[in-house]
């Protein structure tokens, strides 16, 4: 049976990330903008990595530009901003699509895993993926569902 771990993403430098690495850990991925009116759900994404991180917890965040042209060109200028303005520690990756000819493998097996309200497709940026310990999709989070809300779902599967 596949699970998240059997896919590589892009880092920011280009080189490739096995998602393996993150075996055992719970995930919580995310795509990400910068320049949306749902950005400032990046404080509160970098605040439950700071609480969970000890319990194993990972944030990833992969930056999109697919809706409405929203994030920097440059992923330098985006990693930047994330830091400076909402104190992000958590990996951010490449920038990617996450519908469309051009999405990435990791995405389109996200939205196989849990689908959305009436439709596979992702509607906006702030989409969450939960993914448990064993690398399999528990939970999908509307974009508007801020950080803050998806605790108890992670409380629930750190048990």
């Amino acid at each position: 049976m596949k699970t998240i771990y059997d896919f590589t993403v892009k880092m920011t430098n280009g080189e490739e990330k096995a998602l393996k690495d993150y075996e055992g850990k719970t995930l919580l991925i995310v795509n990400t903008a910068s320049k949306c009116g749902l950005t400032p759900q990046f404080e509160g994404l970098q605040k439950l990595y700071d609480e969970y991180k000890d319990q194993g917890v990972e944030v990833l965040g992969f930056p999109c530009d697919q809706f409405n042209h929203q994030e920097f060109d440059n992923i330098e200028e985006t990693t930047e901003f994330c830091q400076i303005n909402y104190g992000v520690k958590f990996p951010i990756f490449a920038k990617i699509d996450v519908n469309g000819v051009n999405e990435d493998p990791l995405f389109t097996y996200l939205k196989d895993q849990k689908i959305g309200v009436l439709s596979k497709k992702i509607k906006w940026n702030f989409t969450k993926f939960l993914v448990d310990k064993n690398g399999q999709v528990v939970e999908r989070y509307a974009p508007t569902t801020v950080p803050d809300k998806i605790k108890n779902d992670l409380q629930q599967i750190l048990l």
